[in-house]
This record gives structure tokens, sequence and C-alpha cells, in this order.
């Protein structure tokens, strides 16, 4: 970590005050970070749809539910999102469902839930993919 002179501070704007302030800001964030847990982080590779994967990752404080991350990819089918066909996840604050490149918000009530939502989708994506190919 390179120190700064409280002059070098000065000289570029800043005051001793606030690099104290972003570096508590930096520690904290750490230490947040360290004290959540992966309790769930799935990974299932479908066999007969073309390289396709479904992705379950969850992340708990203690015993609350604080970041999840569901989604079916395809890169055969997606060529957009990183093959991402359908998604629902809570990063960047909020919670939001991605479809083939877009992204929206949705209205979350419950992680069980959400997954339910998330399985009835899939099964239909691939009832649809399915009668495209015969």
């Amino acid at each position: 970590m390179q120190m700064h002179s409280a002059l070098e501070l000065q000289q570029e704007g800043c005051s001793a005050s606030t690099l104290c302030y972003s570096l508590a800001v930096a520690r904290e964030a750490r230490q947040a970070a360290r004290k959540l847990k992966k309790r769930v982080d799935n990974k299932t590779y479908l066999a007969g749809r073309q390289g396709a994967v479904l992705k379950e990752e969850v992340w708990f404080d203690k015993d609350k539910l604080v970041k999840y991350s569901l989604a079916y990819v395809n890169p055969q089918l997606s060529s957009v999102d990183n093959g991402r066909v359908l998604g629902y996840d809570n990063s960047h604050n909020y919670h939001h469902r991605h479809f083939k490149g877009t992204v929206g918000p949705f209205d979350f009530t419950s992680y069980e839930a959400l997954v339910e939502r998330f399985e009835q989708e899939v099964r239909e994506l691939w009832r649809k993919e399915d009668e495209e190919k015969y």
C-alpha cells in the first residue's frame, strides 16, 4: 500500500480524513464480505441440451439470505449475456430477471417462490425447445 504525505494529499485535493474514511469503508466492505457464507453452489450440466447448464448460488449472513443467483445458460440459444437464457439475481442492489439479454426488475416475495418460478419457466423453455427440434 502506497502511503501519501499530508502535502501530497492536499495537492491531489484529498484530506487525510477523506483518505481515512475511504480506508475505513473499504475495510468494512472486506469484513462484510468475509461474513457471507456461500451455502449453495450448484452447477448441473444438462446432457442432450447442447452444453446447457443450470446454476444456483446462494449466500447467507448467519441465517439470513443476502445474495442469490439462478441461471439457465445455453450458448446455443443465447449469444448474449454469456449465454444466459434465463436468470434471476439480486446483484446491483435490486432483484432482477435476465432473459436473452434483457434485464428488468421483478417482485421478489421469497427465495422459495422464486425457485419455483424459475423451475416452471425453465420447464416451459425446454418444452418449447423440444417442440422446435421435432
